[in-house]
């Protein structure tokens, strides 16, 4: 990669950010495809992000950033997405800087999922959906199914308020479809999503029973781990559809491109998308 003046400069914010793996993941585009861009990892400690945003981005060769934790909540608060989602989810994930210096973010997480639904061919609208976890991950998820018209959304959370604050906040969406989950027995639902991070260590209990499934019933787990997770391998075993959370960054990557500027590439990748899953997902 040759980096010139008029290289266009991106970065990936978060503290820390040694694990990010999307300088690899971009870098590795623009070079493959001639443009004269270049992604840097930049670990900005939470404090210092307010003045980044008035003076780091003040530069006009800056096309925008990637985010991570810990931004993510506080560029929501900072910036004011008009993406539904992203306002649901209260985090962003993607800021780009328009000609005129003007700052303006979105959140690629929800979407990133519900096309990842229709690259696995499980269908979202008419069907009973059950979120289980309404963290970060939730929020984004739930938006984004929300907009597919299900017949029922249900979130379960441990904290029986985290999942009310969340219901509420989908009503908008989907109105009396969205509803708080008394317990996060599966039976019944169509999809069923954790979004916990039960399952991240060997020894953590399953976030729901995997014999209460209906037999038609799909599961994802948006877990991103290098052997599939203990949910996975039994609703695999079970014979159910199950997902793990790799297609969700996978899909991301032509959205964050068009945003970004490059829409002639972001619509080459998304016809073909097997050069992503072959970066991102776990070596077999």
């Amino acid at each position: 990669m040759n980096i010139t003046g008029t290289t266009r400069v991106f970065y990936i914010l978060g503290d820390p950010v040694a694990q990010v793996r999307a300088p690899e993941v971009y870098n590795h585009l623009f070079r493959e495809h001639g443009i004269d861009a270049v992604l840097v990892p930049l670990k900005l400690p939470a404090k210092a992000l307010q003045g980044f945003l008035q003076h780091g981005m003040a530069a006009e060769n800056v096309g925008g950033f990637w985010a991570t934790m810990p931004h993510k909540p506080a560029l929501c608060e900072y910036l004011k997405p008009s993406d539904p989602v992203a306002q649901i989810a209260h985090a962003v994930n993607a800021v780009r800087r328009l000609p005129d210096g003007t700052l303006e973010a979105a959140l690629f997480d929800g979407i990133g999922f519900v096309k990842g639904l229709d690259y696995f061919g499980i269908p979202v609208e008419g069907k009973r959906v059950l979120v289980v976890g309404a963290g970060g991950g939730g929020h984004a998820v739930a938006a984004a199914i929300a907009q597919r018209k299900p017949a029922q959304l249900s979130v379960y959370n441990r904290t029986q308020e985290r999942a009310q604050s969340l219901v509420q906040r989908l009503k908008p969406l989907v109105g009396e479809a969205a509803q708080v989950a008394a317990s996060n027995d599966p039976a019944g639902y169509d999809l069923v999503v954790n979004c916990t991070s039960q399952g991240l260590k060997a020894d953590d209990a399953l976030p729901f029973d995997p014999q209460r499934l209906d037999p038609q019933a799909a599961v994802v787990d948006i877990i991103m781990s290098r052997e599939p997770t203990a949910l996975l391998k039994v609703c695999r075993a079970r014979g159910h559809r199950a997902e793990a959370g790799y297609e969700m960054l996978v899909q991301q990557v032509p959205e964050y491109l068009r945003f970004m500027g490059f829409p002639e590439l972001a619509q080459k990748l998304q016809g073909d998308l097997s050069g992503m899953r072959a970066l991102l997902y776990p070596k077999q």
